[in-house]
């Protein structure tokens, strides 16, 4: 089946059937595979100690965070400039798996940044511009349950979409732009990471396991959208023939 097949939503749903148990299930086992390195297999870090496998969910939940905006940006762009016609409901999809990753990234920080910062919470700058994504997250969700027109939302969401699009490279660059108490980029860089191999795969691992549950969890909330757009226009269309009879 070739990709622009997918425009069509009944093929989507041919496709999404098989896809999101296949998915889920490689997903549930990266993550079983990645918990149990990380937390009984992998070291403690000398000065963090135990403290440091916060790490293996907070840095995935991150990286998912920007990953599922990033989706939306180009859902968007898909709504106002290819006028996809599964565009706007990726784009609606995405979002609440987006703001989830996001606040459990917050909320680890937090964690991590108590015994760490001796603080749950300062106004640094990639902290910051994490809670504006989460912000975004959370004014998107809200404009498409307060327009009922579908097409109007999307139209809408995809528009803020790309305005909100550059606070991601603002939390991505943020750590070399300014003075943050985050560490440099120690993973994706172009001399290699910086990690040991004994904290780097579990972390990878439980990175894939994420992003697989992100694609199980956003076919799924497609799918359950397309079907509900057909319930609602099957509910208009017995309005409008109830209103002639």
């Amino acid at each position: 089946m070739a990709l622009i097949d997918l425009a069509n939503p009944t093929r989507f749903l041919s496709f999404a059937r098989p896809a999101i148990p296949i998915a889920g299930v490689i997903a549930a086992g990266l993550l079983a595979v990645g918990i149990y390195l990380a937390f009984f297999v992998a070291p403690e870090d000398y000065q963090q100690g135990a403290t440091v496998r916060i790490l293996y969910i907070h840095v995935p939940s991150a990286w998912l965070g920007m990953a599922c905006y990033v989706v939306m940006t180009l859902s968007a762009l898909g709504t106002l400039v290819w006028k996809h016609p599964l565009a706007d409901v990726s784009q609606k999809a995405a979002a609440p798996i987006g703001a989830a990753f996001t606040l459990l990234c917050l909320v680890t920080g937090a964690l991590w940044g108590r015994p760490m910062w001796g603080t749950y919470w300062v106004w640094d700058a990639r902290l910051t511009s994490t809670l504006v994504l989460l912000l975004i997250y959370l004014g998107l969700i809200a404009l498409w349950r307060t327009v009922e027109d579908p097409g109007r939302a999307g139209r809408a969401a995809a528009v803020l979409t790309l305005v909100g699009a550059v606070n991601i490279p603002i939390i991505k660059f943020s750590v070399d732009w300014w003075n943050t108490l985050h560490q440099p980029t120690s993973v994706i860089r172009l001399g290699g990471p910086t990690i040991h191999s004994s904290i780097l795969t579990p972390l990878l691992i439980m990175a894939v396991g994420a992003t697989l549950m992100f694609v199980a969890l956003h076919l799924a909330a497609m799918r359950n959208e397309i079907l509900r757009r057909r319930v609602r226009t099957l509910r208009i269309l017995a309005a409008q023939r109830g209103a002639t009879a």
